[in-house]
């Protein structure tokens, strides 16, 4: 079977990678199941721990030989399987890591007996340390010397994002800014414009915008070996990449090709550009806005927040 490019196919990942040529993808996103028991149509996500492993060496492997020489990996996964699958990448297949990247979300999975999981991994992978698209310019942000203090010397591009982390944009609203290697990006959540509607595990389009547009040029190819709801396609698409999915659920392929017939590239992409300003302050002590009320004890109470010692 010849595979075209610009469609999304009803295939098992591994038997889809291996009909690629060696050294033909620029760019791979993927975001494969968790191995957390979460209720797929016709997927097991509970497998046992090494099987799971065994098949993520499989696929990453394959992944690797599709890479062009100077491609680029990008691998979502959750906390239960995280460092391994970063060692099996970096140390059996011999990729270099240059980031690991938080992607933080708001409207958090609950847990019981433990912290919300309101995160997820990315992990930032080139074929070749020395030669790799990095597009700095399409993903710029205004320095402080920029913005804060008016300083001449400030580069008047921008600046490239760099690292910290932070316990939430609500309540720092001015220190969870997009420059930083921990994101900030809600969930695609039910009530959402953005959500398709049949797929609960949505990546959000601006996530998947700011990777295509840093790691890959107009006209390369983008792989999804796990195209789930196409939100990888669909951006690849509106940004004017090639793109290619592989998908095992028959229902999925065909929402995601509705999904595709339905945009054109230059079409803008869904959700905000600027995320924080969606989030609802959470009291001027905290760095809200002028005039954002603050939460009463009752509020606080009602909805479950706590109190922070020093901000009552």
């Amino acid at each position: 079977m010849v595979l075209k490019f610009d469609e999304v196919y009803h295939q098992d990942c591994l038997v889809g990678l291996r009909q690629l040529e060696a050294k033909s993808v620029d760019l791979v996103f993927a975001d494969p199941p968790f191995n957390i028991g979460y209720e797929y149509d016709v997927y097991e996500d509970k497998l046992e721990a090494e099987k799971y492993l065994d098949w993520s060496r499989e696929w990453t492997r394959e992944v690797v030989r599709v890479l062009k020489p100077e491609g680029t990996f990008w691998l979502a996964m959750g906390d239960e399987f995280a460092a391994e699958l970063k060692l099996i990448v970096q140390r059996e297949h011999r990729l270099t890591c240059r980031n690991w990247v938080v992607w933080y979300y708001t409207f958090g999975v609950h847990c019981q007996n433990k912290f919300t999981r309101s995160h997820t991994h990315l992990f930032y992978f080139v074929k070749n340390p020395r030669r790799f698209t990095f597009n700095a310019d399409a993903i710029r942000v205004p320095s402080a010397r920029q913005l804060v203090y008016a300083d001449r010397r400030a580069n008047p591009r921008g600046r490239i994002p760099d690292d910290t982390w932070i316990l939430r944009p609500q309540d720092l609203s001015e220190g969870f800014s997009p420059e930083e290697d921990t994101w900030y990006f809600p969930r695609v959540c039910g009530t959402f414009h953005e959500r398709a509607g049949w797929h609960s595990c949505q990546m959000p389009e601006r996530l998947l915008a700011r990777i295509i547009s840093a790691c890959s040029r107009p006209g390369e190819l983008v792989l999804d070996p796990f195209a789930g709801s196409g939100t990888t396609l669909a951006v690849a698409k509106k940004l004017g990449r090639r793109f290619l999915g592989f998908e095992i659920s028959e229902e999925y392929v065909k929402r995601i090709r509705q999904r595709l017939a339905r945009i054109s590239h230059g079409d803008l992409l869904e959700g905000s550009a600027e995320p924080l300003r969606s989030v609802p302050g959470s009291g001027k002590a905290l760095g809200a806005s002028p005039g954002t009320p603050r939460r009463s004890s009752a509020a606080r109470k009602k909805h479950h927040i706590p109190q922070l010692p020093g901000f009552e």
